[in-house]
């Protein structure tokens, strides 16, 4: 049941990921499909390393991603029935997790929401300028989670928590 609950939660979120990726690359590339101006390219270049930094870097690589692969790494270990049924939302903190994370987790989510909504009110080229940030990001988060994920299953001394309250932890 390991096997197949690491399977599914690592191979959701990367289906959730690698969608949206897909999905902005080609508003990102309908961008080019307009005249860029000399203020379009220094926004550009700006814009992708800003989110190559906060959401790959910082967002990804130092926060998310090895959480998540401790999680992944959790549940290996430890598969409960609903948390394999749920295994993609339950790696990302959706639940069993620290109130705070989860709230943080939630939070984040719906920003995210309303972010995507907004940008899709953009016109060309600044929502395909957006959209090419973001999919920098993800890209980051997807190649940094997997090589977390790696770790988190080669490394006997992994050091990051999977972010399990002591109470729930105990009944696992």
């Amino acid at each position: 049941m390991g096997l197949l609950a690491v399977i599914w939660g690592m191979g959701g979120i990367l289906t959730l990921f690698g969608f949206a990726i897909v999905r902005l690359s080609q508003v990102g590339l309908d961008a080019w499909s307009v005249p860029f101006e000399w203020h379009h390219w220094l926004i550009t270049v700006v814009w992708v390393i800003f989110m190559a930094y906060n959401e790959g870097y910082k967002g990804f690589q130092k926060g998310f991603s090895p959480r998540v692969a401790a999680r992944i790494a959790y549940l290996y270990r430890n598969p409960a029935p609903l948390h394999l049924l749920l295994a993609p939302v339950f790696c990302m903190g959706y639940f069993h997790i620290s109130r705070k994370r989860q709230i943080i987790t939630f939070a984040l989510t719906l920003t995210i929401i309303g972010l995507v909504q907004a940008v899709s009110l953009l016109d060309q080229p600044w929502r395909g300028i957006v959209d090419l940030g973001v999919v920098i990001g993800l890209t980051w988060g997807i190649i940094s989670l997997a090589l977390f994920t790696y770790q988190a299953f080669t490394q006997a001394d992994y050091p990051h928590s999977p972010d399990i309250p002591a109470e729930l932890s105990a009944r696992a």
